[in-house]
């Protein structure tokens, strides 16, 4: 699994910071690009936080030998509805869980015992996903306990729902904002989390605590005062630089 995910995240990072970077520089959140010191720290501390996931992995897989989780086969013993619902369950549970524990890192000890290591990336990379203290690598990997025992899943949801979670994370730290402008106004996709939601909070630290969604940001009253103005500053901007590219384009094209 450490190794899909290095695949992952390294294509992301060498298509976005090395091979595209002048063809989606205007898509950077921040217009600047991280110190490799802190892109090598994310890298070791991601090893670390794979090296406690294989742990979990390897407990929860005895667990279901001995029969002592939540899971059960075969896969539509309970009709294919509840196979997607449990999906979603797992996934609005994982947001609620990860609200509150990340907003319990952020209680001034722990932030310095633990915390303090991921936000070493204030302005993260693809890589900055899984660069977790220790510590803090075993709270965020304890929701597979809590999913597997008290949700009841077919094993393969478990699958879906890790893929699914680790392409959130990496696209809320890849630093790059790709969504349209009126994404943040819609009255649904509103709810949903952005790479510029995240990226607020590396930079500010005391607001936008969500992972998938922005509910529980929007009612605790964390969501930074300014994140739909600089999301639409930031589309903008994307689309200012964009017209201008395409007229340089368009322009090159007639003198030809």
């Amino acid at each position: 699994m450490m190794a899909q995910y290095f695949l992952f995240t390294g294509i992301v990072f060498l298509t976005l910071y090395v091979w595209k970077k002048k063809k989606f520089w205007y898509t950077k959140i921040q217009q600047r690009y991280p110190q490799n010191k802190y892109v090598f720290l994310e890298i070791r501390y991601s090893i670390y936080t794979f090296l406690i996931l294989s742990a979990f992995i390897a407990f929860v897989i005895w667990a279901n030998k001995n029969g002592l989780t939540m899971a059960y086969s075969p896969i539509d013993k309970y009709g294919y509805g509840y196979y997607f619902l449990s999906f979603v369950i797992m996934i609005i549970v994982h947001d609620t869980y990860f609200y509150w524990t990340h907003r319990l890192l952020h209680w001034k000890p722990l932030f310095k015992f633990a915390h303090k290591t991921h936000h070493k990336s204030i302005n993260p990379t693809p890589f900055a996903a899984y660069s977790f203290h220790p510590f803090e690598a075993v709270i965020e990997m304890g929701i597979m306990l809590v999913l597997v025992f008290t949700i009841p899943h077919h094993v393969s949801v478990i699958s879906v729902f890790g893929v699914y979670s680790l392409v959130i994370n990496v696209a809320g730290h890849a630093g790059f904002e790709f969504l349209p402008k009126w994404f943040v106004r819609h009255k649904i996709f509103k709810w949903h989390n952005t790479s510029t939601h995240h990226n607020l909070h590396h930079t500010h630290f005391k607001s936008n605590f969500g992972l998938y969604f922005t509910f529980w940001d929007k009612v605790m009253k964390t969501e930074h005062p300014k994140y739909e103005e600089e999301f639409e500053k930031l589309a903008d901007l994307r689309n200012q630089a964009k017209e201008v590219t395409e007229e340089t384009a368009l322009v090159q094209q007639k003198a030809v």
